[in-house]
């Protein structure tokens, strides 16, 4: 850890600054200490085509996250932190596993708050013969100077675009300046890797933004969409979700009561065609 001891010794790892010694294994808003901690990995075969393709994505899920979004689906693992410590040394042994069983890629799902252990791990797979693309899976809650440590160990960014709107940010997910910090994450994104680049029906580089449709356009879906379209590039791949269902805390909220309607829905859609952004996934209601 000696190469990245600065950051994590008072974390600056990304935007909180919690600025505790997690060397010694202090915890801060992600609950993580030294090492990671994993609650499973293994091919994924839901995520968007070209990232699952027919192999499966090989998925690794970190336990911890920097978000604490109140209808989080996967609270168990990101906020009550259910899953099990492993070292750096372990994690690279795990990429080479997945990419061993056929692995379309390496997916690192809410990596944010390991960044430094990540990049370690990587390096010793490269090593050890890693070479499938690796995927960097996120809510978009980044800081830049940590982002620009990846560059060249990440291949895709796949962040989330959750919302345009600071207040709301903080309201659902605890999470401050969250508009203003997701638009610097996604450009610098867009920066290290372009637009997304598929190869037979498989991605190897490039940006993936996904946003989820939330019910009365808590998302602010539209001005996502025109900063994207007119800041990034209207190539960028989107996959505009519509799975939302209350979870976790969502039942304190009444707004959050509810699933999207088919209105909502294709609101949003007509909204990504306005703004020229037509390529990335739509989903059925």
């Amino acid at each position: 850890m000696t190469n990245f001891s600065a950051l994590l010794s008072k974390c600056s790892v990304c935007p909180r600054n919690c600025n505790v010694n997690r060397l010694k294994n202090k915890l801060g808003f992600c609950k993580i200490g030294k090492n990671p901690k994993i609650s499973a990995y293994n091919l994924h075969f839901g995520e968007e085509p070209p990232i699952s393709g027919t192999n499966g994505s090989g998925t690794i899920f970190f336990t911890g996250c920097n978000l604490r979004c109140v209808f989080c689906q996967n609270y168990p693992i990101s906020q009550r932190c259910c899953g099990n410590e492993i070292t750096v040394e372990k994690l690279a042994e795990i990429m080479i596993t997945l990419q061993n069983q056929n692995a379309n890629n390496i997916n690192l799902v809410t990596p944010t708050h390991v960044v430094p252990q990540i990049i370690e791990a990587v390096l010793l797979a490269k090593n050890r013969g890693l070479k499938i693309p690796i995927v960097y899976n996120s809510g978009g809650y980044e800081k830049v100077e940590t982002l620009k440590l990846l560059k060249g160990i990440i291949d895709i960014y796949m962040p989330d675009a959750k919302y345009s709107d600071d207040k709301m940010a903080e309201k659902y997910s605890d999470a401050k300046n969250y508009w203003e910090i997701n638009k610097k994450t996604l450009k610098e994104m867009h920066r290290q890797v372009g637009d997304l680049q598929i190869k037979n029906g498989i991605a190897v580089k490039g940006l993936l933004i996904r946003h989820l449709v939330l019910p009365d356009n808590i998302a602010g879906s539209k001005k996502v969409f025109e900063f994207i379209s007119k800041e990034i590039s209207q190539k960028t791949y989107i996959s505009i979700m519509a799975q939302y269902h209350p979870a976790n805390r969502a039942d304190e909220f009444p707004e959050l009561q509810r699933k999207i309607t088919n209105e909502e829905y294709s609101q949003v859609l007509n909204w990504a065609d306005e703004f020229g952004l037509t390529y990335g996934w739509r989903q059925e209601l």
